[in-house]
């Protein structure tokens, strides 16, 4: 943690914590009752019918749902700064906290798999800061570079 992550803990407490430290333990989620802030700093990716609408619509997976999340599970707690806050494999959801380089701000993301059938499934990804109006597109820009990692490790 830098100093000034440290110094900016003084105002905002999750920022003067490491890992998942500082912020309440999650709890397993209805992704399909999201209630999204009137702020512009959350991204919302999923399949068509989402609800709330994504703000981008993604395709269905060419596996099953158990083989996804297996990969996600991998995949995306390789991301920089991003830790694992709890896990539901019951419901296939993740949630992750992601902490920015420099001043340490943590990020909330859920994840959820859901299976369309036995050979496809889709993936739901909710992405929000916890401090701040705005997110200057951080959550799209993490949003998308997950999805891009997932599906490189898709190809190996």
């Amino acid at each position: 943690m830098t100093l000034l992550a440290w110094l900016v803990g003084l105002a905002l407490p999750a920022c003067g914590a490491d890992g998942i430290a500082g912020l309440p333990m999650p709890m397993p989620m209805d992704m399909t009752k999201i209630e999204r802030p009137a702020t512009p700093n959350t991204f919302l990716s999923g399949p068509r019918g989402t609800r709330p609408e994504p703000d981008e619509v993604t395709a269905e997976w060419n596996m099953p749902a158990a083989a996804l999340y297996d990969s996600v599970r991998v995949v995306f707690v390789r991301q920089p700064r991003t830790f694992v806050a709890a896990e539901f494999p019951e419901q296939r959801q993740l949630h992750y906290v992601v902490r920015s380089a420099l001043i340490n701000y943590p990020d909330l993301v859920t994840v959820q798999v859901n299976s369309v059938d036995a050979t496809h499934s889709t993936l739901v990804v909710w992405s929000r800061s916890v401090y701040g109006r705005k997110d200057f597109g951080v959550n799209r820009e993490r949003t998308e570079t997950w999805f891009a990692a997932l599906r490189q490790s898709d190809k190996k």
